[in-house]
């Protein structure tokens, strides 16, 4: 089964992002692969401490996650399925599209700043030539009306 990659971050434009991936795995009968990417410097602190952080970090990761899947399930009838790497953004999703064959599609929110898409599209573009799937941006100004059109 072909699954759409989606990175899950607190961006705006991330959720059109899952909006997408959901619509295209349903209209294609895919799947969605949700990665949620914690930054290596989100724990510097003593071994303890950093150890709570890191759990308190997957557990607000797993509640975010919830929101998107139970939309997934119940409008889409899609079934998400969450990874979660600790690392450099783009280095992560490289080795997440290498570790699985079945990704086809890594699909990415543009954000609406005057100062740009956003630095994981600037990063992930940057890649885009050397990428073995194809990258999906996503507008973060399309309506759920136009995104149904174009899913």
């Amino acid at each position: 089964m072909r699954k759409f990659l989606v990175i899950l971050d607190d961006s705006r434009e991330c959720l059109n992002a899952m909006r997408f991936a959901a619509m295209r795995a349903k209209n294609t009968g895919g799947g969605v692969q949700i990665l949620a990417i914690i930054p290596p410097d989100e724990f510097n602190h003593w071994i303890g401490v950093a150890d709570l952080m890191r759990e308190e970090t997957r557990e607000r990761i797993e509640v975010h996650f919830e929101v998107f899947a139970k939309w997934m399930r119940t409008r889409k009838g899609i079934d998400p399925e969450l990874v979660i790497r600790e690392g450099e953004p783009v280095k992560e999703i490289l080795n997440q599209i290498k570790d699985d064959p079945e990704i086809g599609v890594l699909v990415l929110g543009a954000g609406t700043d005057k100062s740009g898409p956003g630095q994981l599209v600037s990063s992930m573009s940057k890649q885009a030539g050397f990428l073995p799937i194809p990258m999906t941006l996503v507008p973060g100004e399309l309506t759920k009306e136009r995104l149904e059109a174009v899913t």
